[in-house]
């Protein structure tokens, strides 16, 4: 007899629908995966069999033969379990048919019968076009958000087959509902940057270029990078970057959420999230941490997981040179595409990258006659940061300690609260010409969507013509420039002044590294 069970599988972060098709005949007996399986789909045999056994029913003494079709495509994970031994049991005629028509499974198995949980639900929840789907209890809330029918949760195989033969067993929850307070979305990201991290702008003392240069960050999308001694701020002002933030879009929150389950991490918020999400990965990444991929499973990487958020990558300096220009693809494009002999997956990275690092490898560069390393040493320090990946950053600002007088008895710099206000105009603003942000402008779109008044344009020649700037660094000028305007809110064609202060956020890189241009 033959069973045919809906079920799915995942690729990067991506879901593919799988038909189980379970066979069961007289013959020499064994257990038999096909259809690509990698070694946890293999060993399922052994999980299933057990299952089956603590569940209080017989393995059947017969061939079995399970087909994961399509055949052309590789399946991964544990997730197949459970659609594996409820099609065993119908083909073993110990299951109606009809009591699992329209119903789809995900879940791996327990040696002693319990459902488990498994990476990437939402994904594939997605790519089921099941009327109901049946799902680990740990997983429904996420499969919730993304499920266009029922969702029910079972503990164990026991109770999921008590379901099954009628009883009343399986908890049935419909689609996810967006809570009522998410309608002020304002107040939503709010609450969640000042009154639950409690990561205010206000926090930070002094520092007015700084601050500045994290609200024009966030009202443009531009990448930023600040240099400067230890203890002069840089990472207070990066983790206050998300608050400053907008919510995200629906679209982004199930991007969001379809990222973090593939990569076997708790959605941020439990639901639907509404804020950027934040990461900051130790020096020591490595490639394959920070892009994604790796060997038997394709897993999003630190770049994805940052997705319409924000990457902080501290102590920049220290990071591996080939790790750091990784970045480069998935800064451009938005996306990275590992390719694999077996396998390519594509992970959207799309996020603003913040860094922090030193002037030299003591950090003392900055004071006259304190910095102790050698010209060796500081040069080694400057060739981990490449110049393509310089380059790619909108805005380079220096910082130094800040006054003792500040930190003492200075006034409280201004809260998130109002910064966020010119920040979400800003990108009002931004919307107006199509795009998110200033910073996805297309190059051929500036001269349509960013004029340029002829002092400012002749300003930007000469800088090219000197070397200062590359002509990425003058669309990148001229996007951080419509920002500046846009905080100002002015929508007319840029003024030299615009560019002149685009060009002084964007300075610190000749002070960093002299010998490269703008």
């Amino acid at each position: 007899m033959i069973a045919t069970i809906p079920s799915a599988t995942l690729t990067g972060v991506h879901g593919i629908a799988v038909s189980v098709e379970v066979h069961v005949s007289n013959g020499i007996p064994g257990f038999t995966v096909v259809g690509l399986p990698d070694a946890a789909c293999r060993e399922s045999r052994d999980r299933v069999r057990a299952a089956l056994l603590s569940t209080g029913l017989d393995w059947p003494i017969k061939r079995v033969t399970v087909n994961l079709a399509p055949s052309g495509v590789r399946k991964g994970g544990p997730g197949l379990d459970l659609p594996i031994a409820v099609g065993l049991l119908v083909a073993s005629g110990r299951l109606d048919p009809a009591k699992v028509a329209g119903h789809a499974f995900i879940g791996e198995l327990g040696l002693d019968g319990s459902i488990r949980s498994v990476p990437g639900v939402v994904a594939m929840v997605d790519a089921i076009g099941s009327s109901s789907v049946v799902l680990p209890v740990g997983c429904v809330r996420e499969g919730q958000l993304v499920a266009r029918a029922a969702v029910q949760g079972a503990r164990t195989l026991g109770e999921l087959l008590a379901a099954l033969n009628g009883s009343p067993s399986l908890r049935r929850f419909g689609a996810y509902t967006e809570p009522a307070e998410a309608a002020c979305m304002d107040q939503v990201r709010l609450s969640w940057s000042i009154e639950e991290t409690h990561l205010d702008l206000a926090d930070v003392r002094g520092q007015p270029v700084g601050r500045h240069a994290v609200e024009v960050a966030a009202a443009g999308g531009h990448h930023l990078l600040f240099i400067g001694p230890p203890g002069s701020g840089k990472t207070m002002l990066a983790k206050r970057l998300p608050g400053l933030l907008p919510p995200l879009e629906r679209d982004d929150a199930l991007e969001v959420s379809r990222i973090w389950s593939a990569a076997g991490l708790p959605v941020p918020g439990g639901g639907l999230p509404y804020w950027p999400p934040f990461r900051s990965p130790h020096h020591g990444a490595s490639v394959v941490s920070l892009v994604g991929g790796g060997t038997a499973a394709m897993r999003p990487g630190e770049v994805s997981l940052a997705h319409a958020g924000v990457l902080f990558l501290d102590e920049m300096g220290e990071f591996p040179a080939q790790a750091l220009d990784s970045l480069r693809q998935p800064l451009e494009e938005g996306v990275v595409t590992v390719c694999r002999a077996r396998a390519v997956a594509v992970f959207p990275a799309r996020f603003i990258l913040v860094g922090a690092t030193n002037p030299c490898p003591c950090g003392e560069r900055t004071a006259p006659g304190s910095c102790a390393c050698s010209e060796t040493a500081r040069s080694r320090y400057a060739r981990r940061l490449s110049g393509p990946l310089l380059d790619r950053f909108d805005l380079a600002v220096n910082l130094a300690r800040p006054d003792i007088n500040d930190l003492l008895g200075g006034a409280s710099g201004e809260p998130s609260e109002s910064v966020a206000k010119r920040v979400s105009m800003a990108r009002q603003r931004a919307a107006v010409r199509g795009v998110r942000c200033n910073a996805e402008i297309p190059s051929h779109m500036l001269d349509a969507l960013v004029p340029v008044v002829p002092a400012a344009r002749k300003e930007l020649a000469l800088r090219m013509r000197s070397g200062e700037l590359s002509a990425r660094g003058v669309d990148r000028i001229r996007r951080v420039a419509r920002t500046v305007g846009d905080l100002a809110g002015r929508d007319d064609a840029l003024e030299e002044c615009d560019i002149l202060e685009a060009l002084e956020l964007r300075s610190a890189r000749n002070s960093f590294l002299p010998e490269r241009a703008l």
